[in-house]
């Protein structure tokens, strides 16, 4: 099927955000933003910290950089084929804004407009995400199915299972028809088996909600999760966009065309064709398995949880696939930088535009150690009148149910007064 958005001048560089990660990893090398690393390193107790440093060493933010570990091996020494990136989505809000194709400060307007003006995806066939295929036999291989992919142990010594966590994962309302993105953690229990932590939200996660439909019908959810994807796809999933709202169709808005999408190959799903894995697979609804420990990002470990089991129904992959991982645990981390991003923006514009709040000038997310999520800072110039102040401190604890326990007012000369919102 034809691409129905116009292309740009074959003559001039296409300056619209990539749809393809592997792209986006060569414009992160292009400009001095992505360290190749070609020496062997375990993914069992040494990737994930290496990368972690950066984050909690006080390298400046601007400093971070995304890591290409080409030569990846586990605890027992065996050596994997699939090279593992970290820090490519969001290590930093340079390499997030070059993901978006867009300057920092324009990043908000852009979620605005793409979420009120969505692209639809364009269905293609024989989709890049599915040059290699496996099922069946191959799929419950001792060495095959899941234990194929070095996925990397994100807090070494702590957690109780290698965990999936750059993820899309992608439902349907059985009702509706209308697909859901969330980014949830999984955790590997065997080649063809894992568990997925469908993080609940105010009124429950898209998943979430869509589990409890299946589960009402006694039927299995259909569930696809993509290991690495472009950056606008990748962002929608941590966006905590309205969960009837298809987040394909946005991040089309974002990449200023449609979306290539394919149907899954063992069910009915649709994926973004340039995925590099997809883990296809049905969600037993009428049973929860253990899940965690787990390092969360608030710096504790979550003690062990009951959540929704997967069995595998079919993994595909392009020829040459890049696994993708990000850092979630304990603020600063990559997690919490895709959200400030772009939140930031989105306060400033929904106190400014929506609620024509007179003098504020900023929004900061706390980040460090807070989960980003308690803690609002709103700037305004001096002088401001306290009625601006108050409807500034209510207009940005009222925004987000999941954002602002604590919302602070500050102008260059100090704190002005705090509001708490539960």
């Amino acid at each position: 099927m034809d691409d129905v958005a116009a292309a740009p001048h074959r003559n001039a560089p296409d300056t619209r955000p990539r749809l393809d990660l592997q792209e986006h990893l060569a414009d992160l090398e292009a400009k001095g933003l992505l360290v190749r690393i070609d020496h062997p390193v375990d993914k069992d107790s040494e990737l994930h910290p290496l990368v972690r440093l950066q984050f909690i060493g006080g390298i400046p933010e601007a400093e971070r950089r995304a890591f290409l570990f080409t030569k990846v091996v586990d605890a027992s020494g065996r050596r994997y084929d699939i090279p593992v990136v970290v820090g490519a989505i969001a290590a930093s809000a340079e390499i997030y804004s070059l993901g978006m194709r867009r300057e920092v400060g324009e990043i908000g307007a852009a979620w605005l407009d793409a979420i009120s003006n969505p692209i639809p995806p364009v269905r293609i066939s024989s989709p890049a995400c599915q040059e290699i295929i496996i099922t069946g036999d191959e799929l419950r291989a001792p060495n095959g199915g899941l234990k194929r992919f070095p996925v990397p142990i994100s807090t070494p010594g702590f957690d109780a299972a290698p965990y999936l966590t750059a993820t899309l994962c992608i439902s349907k309302d059985p009702d509706s028809g209308i697909q859901n993105i969330g980014t949830y953690r999984a955790a590997l229990k065997a080649v063809d088996r894992l568990v997925v932590r469908m993080v609940a939200r105010a009124g429950g996660a898209g998943g979430f909600l869509h589990w409890q439909k299946y589960q009402k019908r006694g039927q299995p959810m259909p569930i696809a999760i993509v290991v690495g994807a472009a950056p606008v796809v990748m962002f929608t999933g941590a966006q905590k966009l309205a969960t009837d709202l298809d987040e394909i169709g946005v991040a089309g808005a974002l990449a200023g065309r449609p979306v290539p999408v394919a149907r899954c190959a063992t069910i009915d799903l649709d994926i973004p064709a340039d995925s590099e894995i997809v883990i296809e697979g049905l969600i037993d609804t009428g049973k929860l398995e253990p899940e965690a420990p787990f390092g969360e990002s608030n710096g504790y470990v979550a003690l062990e949880a009951f959540n929704m089991p997967m069995r595998v129904t079919a993994i595909t992959h392009k020829r040459r696939p890049v696994f993708c991982s990000i850092i979630s645990q304990v603020t600063p981390s990559e997690s919490s930088l895709v959200k400030k991003v772009a939140y930031e923006p989105l306060y400033l514009a929904h106190l400014k535009d929506a609620l024509s709040v007179r003098g504020v000038r900023r929004v900061v997310l706390h980040e460090p150690l807070t989960n980003l999520r308690p803690v609002i800072f709103v700037q305004f110039d001096a002088g401001t009148a306290r009625t601006e102040v108050w409807r500034g401190l209510n207009g940005a604890a009222a925004f987000q149910a999941i954002f602002g326990k604590l919302v602070i007012a500050v102008t260059r000369i100090g704190m002005l007064k705090a509001s708490s919102a539960t």
